[in-house]
């Protein structure tokens, strides 16, 4: 049984970050705006978003959320253990609590994923202001 709710909650993990689209700064249409073009803007994002890339700026929470997911699992198996040392059965109750705790956090910080990391945003949108871009928010 244990196997079967940790092979779905692999297959959860996969469906949701590969399912997650990539937020992108919205512009404001000042003058540099008006002048470039949408087309040039959107090449001036991916540089942007390239620099920040390439300068260790994450995109995305998901290390964030690998790291949570695991400090759950860790936390609830060393609980689980416990409960199940005193209820007879150490194994089984390190494996429900593991499974247990590593799915709640990994569900926790899923339904935040669609959040850029806020040093990545910050980086990017002081790159676009110093092309002579107004950064208004991300979608």
């Amino acid at each position: 049984m244990q196997f079967s709710v940790m092979k779905l909650l692999i297959i959860f993990c996969l469906l949701q970050l590969t399912g997650c689209a990539a937020t992108r700064p919205v512009l404001y249409p000042n003058g540099h705006f008006n002048t470039v073009g949408m087309e040039i803007a959107d090449t001036d994002i991916d540089s942007c978003i390239a620099l920040a890339n390439a300068s260790g700026a994450n995109q995305s929470e998901v290390s964030q959320t690998v790291k949570q997911t695991t400090e759950g699992a860790v936390v609830g198996g060393a609980t689980g253990a416990a409960v199940g040392a005193i209820l007879g059965n150490a194994g089984q109750g390190a494996a429900t609590g593991a499974a247990g705790a590593a799915t709640g956090r990994f569900t926790r910080s899923i339904l935040n994923s669609d959040k850029a990391d806020p040093v990545y945003q910050k980086f990017v949108n002081r790159c676009l202001r110093d092309k002579g871009y107004d950064v208004v928010g991300w979608n």
